[in-house]
């Protein structure tokens, strides 16, 4: 794993993964949520989240002139591609045609036949990469491969989005397993510096994982 896979990585398991008992937009339930907007949408991790789909773009010699997918997920993995790379394109795709203007479902580039690479931030049953696959298709475009930045295989939203997208790959950056792997790690190493510093958090009492510039826990040292 590269430096920015690693160090994206660690964002995604600090700022974007929650355990906890919650409903997914399938409908079923789980036991963790990532919400990967919380790192995408960070400066740091926009920048790293660029560099990391743009190196497995050229890692697997695509040649892509865009990269879009569905808004919103999509959308800062989009900009922070085309803003790294300097050179590819980005476009979204509205979930409806809108009811005013060009009523163009395609926003962004827009250039028939082109290669392009569709991403999305997190897959779970894979409908909004499959939904960003078809209309790319409709519109005219070719699709080149398929990314996400974190897939929850234990969906098996594999097989569907593989499908829509042949004869293109679908690749994810990680796994959600990744991720709570990464997630128990840095839980473990705040909850030794807390017991070794033996300092406790100055608004509840717990042991602190902060002691600069306020004696935090893990929940209040945002």
């Amino acid at each position: 794993m590269s430096a920015a896979s690693q160090e994206l990585l660690g964002l995604l398991a600090a700022k974007s993964f929650r355990l906890g008992d919650f409903k997914l937009s399938s409908g079923g339930s789980s036991d963790y949520y990532v919400d990967c907007r919380t790192t995408t949408l960070d400066a740091n991790g926009a920048r790293l989240t660029g560099q990391v789909f743009l190196d497995e773009i050229r890692a697997r010699s695509w040649k892509p002139e865009a990269i879009g997918g569905l808004t919103m997920g999509a959308d800062p993995i989009v900009v922070a591609v085309a803003v790294i790379s300097g050179e590819l394109h980005g476009f979204l795709v509205r979930k409806a045609e809108k009811q005013h203007g060009t009523g163009q479902r395609i926003e962004g580039f827009r250039q028939k036949g082109a290669p392009v690479v569709i991403v999305d931030d997190v897959c779970t049953t894979g409908a909004s990469t499959i939904q960003a696959i078809e209309a790319a298709r409709e519109f005219g475009f070719t699709i080149e491969g398929v990314m996400c930045l974190v897939e929850r295989q234990e969906a098996g939203g594999r097989a569907g989005v593989e499908k829509a997208a042949a004869p293109a790959s679908f690749v994810s950056i990680f796994t959600a397993s990744d991720v709570r792997r990464e997630h128990m790690l840095q839980k473990d190493v705040m909850a030794n510096a807390a017991h070794v510093a033996g300092v406790t958090c100055e608004l509840c009492g717990h042991p602190a994982v902060t002691n600069t510039p306020r004696k935090r826990c893990a929940e209040h040292r945002a």
